[in-house]
C-alpha cells in the first residue's frame, strides 16, 4: 500500500510538471504569435509605405506629351497679276512644337512657333486643378473674350482677329470655374506676351496710334507708342441643352484696361464688349457675336490704333462696332484616310468707326478635310478694308477675292 501511495503520488508530481511545461509551451507560443502579429503588422505598414512611395514617385515623373505642326500655303490673289500669272504661290506657313502635360499635379502648355520672317511664342502658361470646377493658370494664355476657342472655321479667322478680339493672347494670371452648366472666365492681364511694341507677335497687339508705316515710327522717335497694360477681362457662358441634338451656349465678355504711352499724351484706357451665341444642331455649328469697342488716348489728336502682328505694322479704328455670323457643317466620311469634311461660311463686318471710316467686311466660303495627321482648308475670301485681303481697315478700297489652300501636318 506505501509503495503504491509513493507511485500516485510520484504520477501526480509527473502530472504537475507536464501541466507546467505545457503552460510554459502555450506561453512560449502566444508570445510568438505576437512576434509574427507585429513583424507581419511592420510588414504592412512598410508595404505601405512603399506603395504611397512609388504613388508619389510615379506623379513626380514628367508627362509632357511633345507635338507640333508643319504648315504650308498656295494662295492666288484677284489684285496679284503677277502671282495669277504665275498660276499662285506656294509658300511655307508655320513650323511648331507643342508641349502640354503635368509633372506633379502642376499643368504645362506651350507652344513656340517658327515662320520665314519671325520665330514667336504663341503660348506658355502653367496652371492647378483645385476641384473638377476650378483651374488656375499663370503666364501666356488665350484671352477670355468671345466665342471660343476660335469665333470662326476658317484659316483666316474673322476680322476681329486683327483688333486683337479673337484669339488673342497675354500674359497674367486666369481662372475657369465650371459650376454645373455654367462657365465662368476670369483674367488678369498685365500686358502683351511679348511685354512691349514689338511687330513679331502671333496676337494682333496695340504698339501706337496714328503711325502710318514703320518709317513714320522712326521719324517720330517712338513718341506716339502704346501699349495696352493692366487689364482685366471676364467671361460667362451657359450651356443649355435644349434636346438630344440641340445646344445653346449664350454668353458675355468684358474687358477693360490702361493704355500705357512713351510720352504722356499716349496714355488712356480703352474697353470692349461682346455678347455671343454658339449653337450645335446635330451636325451644324453657328457661331454668332456683336461686338463693341472703344481707346481713349488722353491725345486729343489721335485718329487711329497701331497694331503689330506677323512682323507687320497695322492700322485699326479707335472706336468701333462689328458682327460676325458664322455656319459649318461637318460631314464624317470614310475615304481611305479622310475622315471628315467640314463645310463653312464666315461673314465678319466692323462697322460705325470713328473717324467715318469705311466699314470692313470679310466673307470666307470653305472647306476643311481632315484626313489621318493632315488638316487642311480650302478658303476663298472675299473681302475690303480688310488686312491679308484687301486694304487697310481705315481705308477706302476695294474689294478683293483670294483662293488659298493651306496644308497642315499635325502630329
Amino acid at each position: 500500500a506505501a509503495e503504491h501511495g509513493s507511485s500516485a503520488e510520484q504520477i501526480m508530481q509527473e502530472l504537475e510538471a507536464l501541466k507546467q511545461r505545457v503552460e510554459n509551451l502555450q506561453g512560449e507560443l502566444e508570445k510568438e504569435r505576437a512576434r509574427n502579429d507585429q513583424i507581419e503588422e511592420t510588414q504592412a505598414e512598410q508595404a505601405e509605405k512603399v506603395a504611397k512611395a512609388e504613388k508619389k514617385a510615379e506623379a513626380a515623373k514628367p508627362d509632357i506629351n511633345v507635338g507640333g505642326a508643319v504648315r504650308f500655303n498656295y494662295t492666288v490673289a484677284d489684285n496679284d497679276d503677277a502671282g495669277k500669272d504665275r498660276g499662285g504661290d506656294l509658300a511655307f506657313d508655320t513650323f511648331r512644337l507643342n508641349f502640354d502635360g503635368e509633372i506633379g499635379g502642376v499643368i504645362l502648355s506651350a507652344e513656340w512657333r517658327w515662320y520665314e520672317y519671325m520665330s514667336v511664342i504663341h503660348h506658355a502658361w502653367v496652371g492647378y486643378e483645385f476641384t473638377d470646377d476650378l483651374m488656375a493658370r499663370a503666364g501666356i494664355f488665350q484671352v477670355p473674350f468671345g466665342v471660343l476657342p476660335y469665333n470662326s472655321h476658317n484659316f483666316y479667322f474673322s476680322s476681329l482677329y486683327y483688333v486683337g478680339l479673337e484669339d488673342n493672347y497675354d500674359f497674367g494670371v486666369g481662372t475657369t470655374y465650371t459650376p454645373g452648366d455654367w462657365r465662368f472666365d476670369l483674367a488678369l492681364l498685365k500686358n502683351d506676351e511679348r511685354g512691349g511694341s514689338s511687330l513679331e507677335s502671333y496676337s494682333a497687339n496695340v504698339v501706337g496710334y496714328n503711325y502710318d508705316d514703320t518709317d513714320d515710327i522712326d521719324t517720330a522717335d517712338g513718341a506716339r507708342n502704346s501699349q495696352t497694360v493692366n487689364t482685366v477681362a471676364a467671361r460667362a457662358e451657359y450651356d443649355y441643352k435644349v434636346g438630344d441634338k440641340l445646344t445653346l451656349k449664350p454668353g458675355a465678355s468684358v474687358k477693360y484696361g490702361q493704355l500705357d504711352g512713351a510720352s504722356p499724351s499716349g496714355d488712356g484706357d480703352y474697353y470692349a464688349a461682346a455678347a455671343h451665341l454658339v449653337a450645335d444642331y446635330d451636325r451644324w455649328n453657328l457661331q454668332l457675336q456683336y461686338t463693341d469697342w472703344e481707346y481713349d488716348f488722353d491725345d486729343s489728336n489721335a485718329d487711329f490704333i497701331n497694331y503689330g502682328y506677323y512682323a507687320g505694322l497695322f492700322t485699326g479704328p479707335l472706336s468701333a462696332k462689328a458682327l460676325t455670323a458664322n455656319v459649318a457643317y461637318t460631314l464624317p466620311v470614310e475615304w481611305g484616310p479622310v475622315s471628315s469634311l467640314t463645310f463653312y461660311n464666315d461673314y465678319s463686318l466692323i462697322y460705325d468707326k470713328n473717324a467715318d471710316f469705311e466699314d470692313t467686311y470679310m466673307n470666307v466660303t470653305g472647306m476643311a478635310v481632315s484626313a489621318g495627321g493632315l488638316y487642311t482648308y480650302f478658303d476663298i475670301i472675299n473681302g475690303r478694308n480688310q488686312p491679308f485681303v484687301g486694304g487697310s481697315m481705315t481705308g477706302d478700297g476695294e474689294s478683293n477675292t483670294v483662293f488659298n489652300i493651306n496644308v497642315g501636318y499635325y502630329f
